[in-house]
């Protein structure tokens, strides 16, 4: 069964926020909130784990990962950046969007979409999230948590632990997190294209 960490919304526990890096960095899949639903995140690196993943999520090689980062400077390193697409990032970061940009080397291949080469990439607005992410010091690879043939993501905690509970290594619980996932914008042209509409706005990206 998978460990379970509760980490206070507001105030996050610096020794439970170590010991949930401490599990990444071992290879390990974990569950964790952000500022639109409970994710699936595991080390960029981690080959292993991100097929663990595929198969509990049963996606295809042509799904778009996200890389879950602290801030832009962490972006640029992961994704080639126009001046009006920072611009846009800049203004609409930390919030509940996934942009789609073209990926830099410093991506691994499986990661991206095997024709296009890009990488989904986002800042999320969570005080959990944002302190898991300054302790490990580099992404985290994420995908939503929503299992196949669910409608939703799965967002109460005793419903993840129980569905979850022998799929992942660490669940790590605090605030709930809603059932809309991010909006997904299109960046690689340079022109905003709406892929998927979610928890952010996407009326300034039309």
């Amino acid at each position: 069964m998978a460990q379970v960490l509760y980490i206070h919304p507001e105030d996050p526990q610096p020794r439970l926020i170590r010991q949930a890096v401490e599990s990444l960095r071992a290879g390990q899949i974990i569950i964790y909130p952000t500022d639109s639903t409970y994710a699936l995140g595991c080390h960029i690196g981690e080959k292993a784990a991100l097929d663990r993943i595929r198969w509990i999520r049963k996606l295809n090689d042509k799904h778009n990962f996200t890389l879950m980062c602290q801030d832009l400077s962490e972006i640029a390193t992961y994704a080639k950046l126009n001046n009006s697409a920072f611009r846009l990032l800049k203004t609409y970061t930390p919030g509940p969007y996934t942009f789609i940009l073209s990926a830099t080397p410093e991506v691994p291949r499986r990661l991206m979409h095997p024709k296009r080469k890009t990488i989904g990439l986002r800042i999320p607005d969570n005080r959990v999230a944002q302190a898991l992410l300054a302790e490990l010091g580099e992404p985290i690879m994420s995908t939503s948590l929503i299992l196949p043939g669910d409608e939703h993501p799965l967002s109460e905690l005793h419903e993840i632990e129980d569905r979850m509970g022998n799929l992942v290594d660490l669940i790590v619980e605090s605030d709930p997190c809603g059932l809309e996932p991010t909006s997904v914008i299109d960046l690689v042209d340079g022109v905003p294209t709406v892929l998927r509409e979610g928890k952010g706005d996407t009326e300034p990206f039309r």
